[in-house]
């Protein structure tokens, strides 16, 4: 067959089914946004970036603005279909920045897969969930509802779509779920697994070792959505504790999710203001975004890695944290509990609870007797439903064949 995927931070999601479909001796193309300065798998083209979309709606200014770089997206495939006559028989993309919205329009006898991340919701997921950082209002429902529309559109235009979680995968409607099948990313096990002689240098010259007493934090951005401010109110007990455990945060200071803090240029900012007093900064250390080895080796060097999230997308530091044996304390919300189950392969408390989340680290650094099996357990619940060569890619592979032979 002949494969399009659409990403404009290509390859996105798709750094193994993209080559994968290739080797398998399928013609696979991808296209882009021109400032994608990402490495590909395979042949790339680019399209056009969106420049910025005026509006004076604020409750029109995401559809503005996905709309724009589908349109964007659409001149680029008019492109690929006019100039060197390419007709594909699949098109996988991601509808989250309206890449998709007009391909159809292009090549509407081709097969449209689509990747269903997550779909806003008023109610029972991020908005509201946390009322000091984001109050239940009105308007931000409205909001929401606004930023559903390009999604909605997506996956009605959409062929089948692909989830990576249960969970992700009932966030969309009802009438709409029929077209989704849940098929993980995939986890590489046997690159991410335990290493008894793995070590980190941190930028103070210490060098931590697998089995020193670390507490790992891990996110894209240190901000709410993924508990960090939950995490900071918890470590003046842990440290005070533990007085020779080191705390490692990765993470930058900007923001992936929801919105900077009123009161200070970054949340690291706003909770060393609040609880900076109270802790040993010696042994806190923010290494900012680092290289994947290092995230890897702090994986694998922590005594207890804390996760916590809003009821929100699960992120990829979840899963390879398991896969490489970690003994996880995380928060008690849906896309946690998909993966964990307390006391068999980590440790869940209220995602509000501060002292039970400080008990529960406390609890990890003193080598909690059922630590071993918590950690094999952990792994094993990686290898066994999330492993990327044994599950996870031969069931996407087969998702994408079983579909494009369908037309």
């Amino acid at each position: 067959m002949k494969i399009l995927f659409v990403h404009q931070n290509f390859p996105g999601q798709f750094p193994h089914l993209a080559p994968a479909l290739a080797a398998r001796g399928h013609e696979v193309l991808a296209l882009t946004d021109e400032n994608n300065q990402r490495p590909s798998p395979v042949t790339t083209l680019r399209y056009k970036a969106p420049g910025t979309v005026q509006t004076d709606s604020a409750l029109g200014r995401t559809f503005s603005q996905v709309a724009e770089r589908g349109l964007l997206a659409a001149r680029g495939a008019r492109a690929l279909r006019d100039r060197h006559g390419f007709h594909p028989d699949v098109i996988i993309g991601h509808p989250g920045w309206g890449e998709t919205l007009f391909l159809k329009e292009i090549w509407p006898q081709a097969t449209l897969l689509v990747y269903a991340e997550l779909m806003y919701r008023t109610r029972g997921h991020d908005v509201g969930f946390d009322p000091e950082i984001s109050p239940d209002r009105d308007e931000s429902r409205f909001m929401t509802v606004a930023r559903s529309a390009h999604l909605i559109q997506g996956i009605v235009q959409a062929d089948a779509a692909i989830a990576p979680t249960r969970y992700q995968a009932d966030s969309f409607p009802p009438e709409l779920r029929g077209k989704i099948t849940v098929i993980h990313d995939g986890i590489d096990t046997s690159a991410v697994a335990p290493d008894p002689s793995a070590r980190l240098s941190l930028p103070d010259g210490r060098v931590l070792r697998a089995g020193d007493e670390v507490l790992s934090f891990v996110s894209r951005s240190l901000e709410p959505y993924r508990g960090f401010h939950v995490f900071m109110r918890a470590l003046p007990r842990v440290l005070a504790e533990r007085p020779d455990a080191q705390v490692v945060l990765v993470g930058a200071e900007g923001i992936s999710y929801g919105s900077k803090p009123k009161d200070a240029d970054s949340w690291k900012q706003k909770m060393l203001a609040e609880v900076g007093g109270k802790l040993d900064l010696s042994r806190v250390h923010f290494l900012g975004r680092v290289p994947y080895g290092d995230y890897l080796s702090l994986l694998r060097v922590a005594r207890v890695h804390c996760y916590l999230t809003y009821p929100f997308v699960l992120s990829w530091s979840l899963t390879e944290a398991m896969a490489a044996g970690a003994y996880v304390v995380g928060s008690d919300t849906e896309p946690v509990r998909e993966l964990i189950r307390d006391g068999q392969n980590g440790r869940l408390v209220p995602f509000f609870d501060i002292p039970a989340l400080s008990s529960a680290l406390v609890r990890g650094l003193a080598e909690d007797p059922d630590a071993p099996a918590i950690r094999a357990a952990a792994r094993q619940t990686i290898i066994s439903g999330y492993d990327l060569h044994a599950t996870s890619l031969p069931r996407q592979i087969a998702w994408v064949e079983s579909r494009g032979a369908m037309r």
